[in-house]
């Protein structure tokens, strides 16, 4: 992860790159605006991942509450909203300068993005959506306490079958968000009101996917509290040590000169 960290701001240019066709004194603005981003983020966000990952250690080292894991789903909203604003608040003077050009080129990534998102999340049958549902939640929960038991497979398995499917709900949201991010720069108001947008991407959220999606994560604690039951000794340890090596590797980024 620090040597991920440390080598963001090559990645970030690289991603934006894909999106925005700018050249010339634009890359430069461009280069500048992430290196800025990069210092807010190593300054101001590591320092509350670091607190946050301690926390989410000691709160998963004596066992979880419900109360917990709505800290836990609250405090990352937070902070993806505050790294949100941070980024859309330095890009959005670029974006407000972007000509026919250089929008069409934006707006065919986008496409592009949707496309592939409905390939890997939207094809297949309801069940096998399921499956693999459960097959990619059973990776994620091994890499933090590693092999679970056929009972704890079979909770992954229970929350698949009743928790609803949200990729349709997801990628409707996706869509209304980008053409409400799209608009926003057609009208060359980015600087006036991207920050705001995108760092509360719920507002304006169809009812019927707010309420798909509440659903679904109503469904994930409840799966998350029994697997918390379920957890062995040698589980919970290697977790919790997870947690505490993120949590020591955040302070050390925060303290390094970029």
């Amino acid at each position: 992860m620090r040597l991920a960290y440390d080598n963001a701001d090559i990645y970030l240019r690289w991603r934006a790159g894909t999106y925005l066709d700018v050249h010339g004194e634009a890359a430069e603005e461009l280069d500048r605006r992430i290196e800025s981003f990069v210092g807010w983020h190593r300054a101001q966000a590591l320092p509350q991942y670091a607190a946050t990952a301690e926390e989410a250690a000691q709160r998963l080292s004596r066992g979880l509450s419900p109360e917990d894991l709505v800290w836990g789903y609250d405090s990352l909203l937070v902070q993806a909203r505050e790294g949100l604003h941070a980024a859309a608040e330095r890009v959005a003077p670029l974006l407000d300068r972007l000509d026919a050009g250089q929008l069409a080129h934006l707006e065919q990534r986008i496409a592009e993005d949707n496309r592939r998102f409905a390939r890997e999340n939207l094809q297949g049958s309801e069940h096998e959506r399921r499956r693999r549902r459960a097959q990619r939640i059973v990776e994620r929960l091994e890499d933090w306490v590693g092999e679970l038991s056929q009972a704890q497979l079979e909770r992954v398995r229970q929350y698949s079958d009743r928790a609803p499917l949200t990729g349709e709900a997801r990628d409707r949201d996706r869509r209304r968000l980008q053409a409400e991010v799209l608009a926003l720069v057609r009208a060359r108001r980015a600087r006036s009101g991207l920050a705001q947008r995108v760092a509360h991407w719920q507002h304006g959220r169809d009812p019927a996917v707010a309420e798909r999606f509440e659903a679904s994560r109503s469904e994930l604690f409840s799966m998350l509290l029994d697997l918390d039951r379920m957890l062995e000794p040698e589980q919970r340890a290697r977790a919790v040590a997870s947690l505490r090596r993120y949590a020591a590797d955040f302070r050390l980024l925060a303290r390094r000169a970029p």
